[in-house]
């Protein structure tokens, strides 16, 4: 197993990159893919999704191109921060994509969430400290063992605490959304989602959205 890992990490690097066909009908963009029994990792930049071997069809292979040269100088004053490694090579909505594939939910659902969020946005911060595409509070993100400013980190911690909330209230969506918005701590001191109109507003656009897109109706 380890040989055939270390040969797919050889063919990765010697290619342009490929598109990782997921079983959701997405496309992503990774730079390779390294199998290790029923899990499959996705490599972009200096990070990498984990999948389930089945989460993933198949894979076709980027056209390669000629590399243009870059001026020294040039290529220093462009280099961006590590954490925005992920963000450049993979997009919110392939993060979102995939992080819905690993927790078993709808991708529409993260999307919204995320939309509804950060506007796909990777530094936003919101007035009460809020973190990144999915919005952590820095205690949140602590108790999940992710940075909330590495946005691949960030998407995970949050759709796995969305699905973790969905398990808390058996599967009540607008439960789940109201304690992610509000705090599970409001939803249980009123039984259900709490009477303020920012939650409220919160969970409306959400629903709209998934019921466009036929998740729910």
């Amino acid at each position: 197993m380890r040989l055939l890992g270390l040969f797919f990490f050889l063919a990765g690097a010697a290619s342009a990159g490929e598109y990782a066909l997921l079983a959701s009908g997405s496309r992503m963009h990774i730079d390779r893919h390294e199998a290790d029994g029923a899990k499959v990792r996705l490599f972009n930049g200096t990070g990498f999704v984990e999948l389930d071997l089945n989460a993933v069809r198949g894979y076709e292979v980027e056209e390669q191109v000629a590399a243009v040269p870059v001026p020294v100088q040039d290529a220093v004053r462009t280099e961006a921060p590590v954490n925005d490694a992920v963000a450049r090579a993979l997009t919110p909505m392939e993060l979102a994509d995939a992080a819905a594939e690993r927790y078993g939910l709808p991708p529409e659902l993260v999307r919204s969430v995320m939309a509804a969020e950060s506007g796909f946005q990777p530094r936003a911060i919101s007035p009460k400290g809020a973190i990144g595409l999915m919005q952590l509070m820095p205690g949140t993100a602590q108790a999940l063992g992710a940075n909330p400013r590495d946005p691949a980190q960030n998407v995970d911690a949050g759709t796995r605490y969305l699905r973790d909330l969905l398990e808390k209230y058996n599967y009540r969506l607008r439960h789940a959304l109201a304690a992610y918005n509000a705090g599970p701590q409001a939803v249980d001191k009123y039984n259900g989602v709490p009477p303020y109109r920012e939650t409220i507003n919160y969970i409306g656009r959400i629903e709209k959205k998934l019921r466009a897109a036929e998740v729910i109706k």
